[in-house]
């Protein structure tokens, strides 16, 4: 099984199951020349995955080791996402629903405070590309574009705790009250990832309702219709 992977994915396999290994204990492991495991070698820290350490030998010079890098983690299979329904099954069992729902309002409020203090002194404009870039860097992929009706649409084309999201409805909500609370308007999901979108769709207003209580609470209506720029 290991000879079939390609020579980049077999050292990356090697440094995962190994640990920091030399050019020369690769090249002995691999059976390939060792001028061929630093081509690739070099590739890889280019790459960002890999970096080499200086290891201190008992004599002699020290020599260089390679180890991954926290980038390269992300190219193994993670279960995060079945640790944190566990664990919230449990809480659910152990302290009730109500304890769940205070969790994800307490996730809601730490990004609340956390987004806020960037978009101090924003226009609506200002706020909802901030909002985009903040959630772009959560891993949302997300852009904006602002209608020529005054409008403004947000879309999220992924969602990193979809899972958790898919079972417990209260993320989706929370995300929503947030975007209210920090843009201080109107926001209605129009799509929704969870329940079979082809992404998370915002529409925003320019002005909040007279009632802000009920404001998106009824879920998924129709997007106002306008040609759109880029935001």
């Amino acid at each position: 099984m290991m000879k079939e992977l390609p020579t980049r994915e077999h050292l990356l396999h090697l440094l995962k199951t190994r640990g920091p290994l030399t050019a020369k204990e690769m090249s002995a492991e691999l059976r390939i020349t060792e001028m061929a495991v630093r081509r690739h070698l070099g590739t890889l820290e280019r790459d960002g995955l890999i970096e080499p350490r200086l290891q201190r030998q008992t004599m002699g010079r020290p020599t260089s080791v390679y180890a991954l890098t926290e980038e390269a983690e992300s190219l193994f299979p993670k279960t995060y996402h079945k640790v944190a329904l566990d664990l919230l099954g449990e809480l659910a069992e152990e302290a009730g629903p109500d304890m769940v729902n205070r969790l994800f309002e307490r996730r809601k409020l730490k990004l609340m405070r956390s987004y806020e203090p960037r978009m101090a002194g924003e226009d609506l404009r200002g706020k909802v590309r901030l909002l985009a870039e903040m959630q772009n860097d959560g891993g949302y992929m997300a852009e904006c574009e602002e209608m020529d009706n005054g409008q403004f649409i947000l879309k999220e084309y992924n969602c990193p705790i979809y899972q958790v999201a898919n079972t417990y409805n209260q993320a989706c909500s929370c995300e929503l009250e947030l975007f209210q609370s920090l843009l201080g308007t109107d926001v209605q999901r129009t799509e929704c990832l969870a329940k079979g979108g082809s992404c998370c769709t915002y529409v925003i207003s320019q002005e909040a309702p007279a009632d802000s209580a009920e404001a998106g609470s009824t879920g998924d209506a129709g997007i106002a219709g306008g040609s759109g720029k880029q935001g």
